[in-house]
C-alpha cells in the first residue's frame, strides 16, 4: 500500500520505507566486516580498523531517520573500497631468494627461451644452491602436459603445478604462487587481501618437487593429462605472456580468484579447453576427483587406488639426485589418457 502527501501525490507505504533499510543490512554488516580486516591487514592497522567499524556501526544504530544512517554506512565503506582498489602492486621489494628474480618466456615462431628458471638445489639439512638459468625449448617438441599436486595434509586444500612435457625428455615446470618479501610467511586470510603479489615459477621439474618432498616433507602426486600436445602447447604459450605481463607490470595474488588452481582455469578458459565451472575448483583439495570424473586423468583404476599409484614422493627422494629425475619420477604411473 502507499500514503498520499497533502497534495494527494503517492508515496511509498510506511511498511516500505522501514523494510528497505532492513534489507540493505546484511550487505552493510558484511561490507563493514570486510572492510575493518582490510584496514587491518592492508592498512594503517587496528585502531584505523576499529575507529571504522565503530562509525559504521554508530551510523546504522541512528535512529531515525533510517535511510541516513544506512547512507552514511554506505559513504564509509564506499571510502574503504576505493582506497583498497587503489592499493598498487610493486616488483621492487625486498624479496626471498627463491622468488628473488622474475622469469621471462619469450616465443619466436617454434622457439622458446626462458630466462630466469629457477633450478636450485636442495639438500636434506637446508642448505641451497641458488641457480638462475636460461634454456631454450623446441614448441614443436611438446607432447603433453602433467598436474603436479603437492599436498602438506590440509584435507581441503592443495598446491597444483603444471609440468610440459618435451620429445627431448625434458620437462618444463611452473607454479603460481605468492611472492613473498624476507620475513613473510604465507597467510590463508592475508592471501584474501592484497598482501602478496603474484609471481609464476619457471622452474626445472626437479627445484619444484625437491623443494616440497625434500625440505618442506610434504607428499607430491603426478597425473598425466588427457590433453593433446597442440593444447598444451596453446597452455604454456598463454603462460609466457602472463609471465612477461607480470615482469612489465605486477599484479596481486589473491586466494579466492588468482591462486594457483584458479588461475591455471583462468588460461584454460581463455583458450576453450576448460569444462564448466565446480565447487571444486576452490576446495581444490578435491579437484583431483573432479578431473577423475571428467576423464582428464587415467581411469582405468579405481580413483583411490589411481591417488595412491600417483603419490611420487619417495620416487621424488630417491632420484632426487639422478640426472634422469623426471623419468625416474613417473615409472610406474598409468600411461597418459586418450582425449575424449
Amino acid at each position: 500500500m502507499t500514503d498520499r502527501d497533502p497534495a494527494g501525490a503517492a508515496r511509498p507505504g510506511r511498511a516500505a520505507r522501514l523494510l528497505a533499510p532492513l534489507l540493505l543490512l546484511p550487505p552493510l554488516l558484511a561490507g563493514v566486516g570486510w572492510g575493518t580486516v582490510a584496514l587491518a591487514v592492508d592498512g594503517p592497522g587496528r585502531v584505523a580498523a576499529g575507529a571504522f567499524a565503530l562509525l559504521a556501526l554508530a551510523a546504522l544504530a541512528l535512529p531515525r531517520p533510517r535511510w541516513r544512517g544506512v547512507a552514511a554506512c554506505g559513504a564509509l565503506f564506499a571510502v574503504v573500497l576505493v582506497w583498497w582498489l587503489r592499493l598498487e602492486p610493486r616488483n621492487d621489494r625486498d624479496w626471498l631468494p627463491e622468488v628473488r628474480r622474475l622469469a621471462t618466456m619469450q616465443v619466436a615462431g617454434d622457439r622458446l627461451t626462458v630466462t630466469n628458471l629457477r633450478n636450485f638445489q636442495y639438500a636434506a639439512d637446508g642448505v641451497v644452491e641458488e641457480r638462475w638459468e636460461e634454456r631454450a625449448y623446441d614448441l614443436s617438441g611438446v607432447v603433453g602436459l602433467d598436474l603436479l599436486v603437492g599436498d602438506w595434509g590440509a584435507e581441503m586444500i592443495v598446491h597444483t603445478m603444471l609440468s610440459w612435457e618435451f620429445s627431448d625428455g625434458r620437462q618444463l615446470a611452473v607454479s603460481i604462487e605468492t611472492r613473498k618479501e624476507q620475513g613473510e610467511g604465507y597467510s590463508a586470510l592475508r592471501g584474501f587481501f592484497r598482501q602478496f603479489e603474484l609471481y609464476y615459477v619457471v622452474a626445472d621439474e626437479r627445484d619444484l618437487v625437491g623443494v616440497r618432498t625434500v625440505v618442506r616433507g610434504e607428499r607430491v602426486r603426478l597425473y598425466r593429462l588427457a590433453v593433446t600436445p597442440d593444447q598444451a602447447r596453446a597452455l604454456l604459450e598463454s603462460y609466457a605472456g602472463q609471465v612477461n605481463r607480470l615482469a612489465e607490470s605486477p599484479a596481486w595474488y589473491n586466494a579466492l580468484d588468482h591462486n594457483c588452481t584458479t588461475s591455471i582455469r583462468l588460461h584454460a578458459v581463455h583458450l576453450g579447453i576448460e569444462r564448466p565451472w565446480d565447487w571444486r575448483i576452490l576446495v581444490n583439495g578435491r579437484g583431483e576427483e573432479l578431473l577423475y570424473r571428467r576423464g582428464m586423468i587415467a581411469t582405468s583404476l579405481p580413483f583411490e587406488e589411481l591417488r595412491a599409484r600417483s603419490d611420487v614422493t619417495m620416487a621424488a627422494r630417491e632420484a632426487y639426485a639422478q640426472p634422469e629425475f623426471s623419468r625416474l619420477l613417473r615409472e610406474g604411473l598409468p600411461p597418459r589418457p586418450a582425449v575424449r
